[in-house]
């Protein structure tokens, strides 16, 4: 069973955000819980929606809910940039020591933030879940087991779940890093750009639910075929491109220490 933690658990402030599309059913009962969970938690944090240019009437919801909550900001997008826009521009616009974010469908439950705050001590960066037992569908539960292990196995990354959107981190070393990714791999992109600038990280389990709300704009052939291509490429720009340029710096410096006869 979940405990929320105590305020002397956590005396740093806490921005927790929410990117949201077409999440109208979903999106205020998910923010009047994480509000009342930071209550208890910090006495310094917001919450910010991302609504990335939903069709549907999240914009509205958004839009009635910040005028009765103060500590609500909506950020909206006019036109849909993706999962990687909507997590970027998240980032950009917190401003606490803290980010906490996850998705605004309600596949997790946002209570389990009393989970990672404790393991978030002086020597952790980013504190990541990973999901117990995933609730979908079979074909999603293939594809996002493939999709993993490719990620850990290229990317070396030091989490388990990359696919878990679920995360506790410093604003400070997020914003520390620039990523370009508009699509799902922004998080394999994170992740491992994170690992390069030395973060260090801690993962616990957090349960996953099934979507009550709506479809998930993901799973069509389109965005799988989408998010294959940008993948192999990421790992191409990212890791393939640095083990060259390792390669023939190391190269070079052979040549230069090599005395002439």
């Amino acid at each position: 069973m979940n405990q929320t933690p105590n305020l002397s658990q956590s005396m740093f402030s806490i921005s927790a955000f929410f990117p949201a599309y077409n999440d109208e059913n979903s999106i205020a009962p998910l923010v009047e819980k994480m509000s009342a969970i930071l209550q208890q938690v910090t006495r310094d944090y917001e919450i910010i929606v991302v609504n990335d240019g939903s069709s549907d009437g999240t914009a509205d919801v958004l839009d009635k809910l910040a005028a009765r909550l103060p500590y609500l900001r909506v950020v909206h997008h006019p036109r849909n940039r993706g999962y990687g826009g909507a997590l970027r521009s998240g980032f950009e616009h917190a401003t606490k020591d803290m980010v906490f974010y996850t998705d605004g469908d309600g596949q997790y439950d946002v209570a389990e933030i009393a989970n990672l705050i404790p393991l978030m001590t002086e020597d952790i960066d980013v504190v990541n879940g990973y999901k117990r037992k995933r609730s979908d569908n079979r074909r999603r539960i293939v594809l996002g087991g493939i999709y993993k292990f490719l990620a850990r196995t290229l990317f070396g990354l030091p989490i388990r779940d990359v696919d878990c959107d679920f995360r506790l981190m410093r604003r400070t070393m997020i914003q520390s890093i620039e990523l370009t990714s508009t699509s799902g791999v922004v998080c394999t992109e994170m992740i491992y750009k994170l690992r390069m600038v030395g973060c260090r990280f801690a993962e616990t389990p957090v349960h996953h639910y099934p979507r009550l709300h709506g479809q998930s704009q993901f799973f069509t052939l389109k965005r799988v075929a989408r998010t294959g291509y940008d993948f192999f490429r990421l790992w191409m720009k990212l890791v393939v491109k640095r083990r060259l340029q390792v390669k023939s710096a190391s190269k070079q410096k052979s040549v230069v220490e090599t005395p002439s006869v």
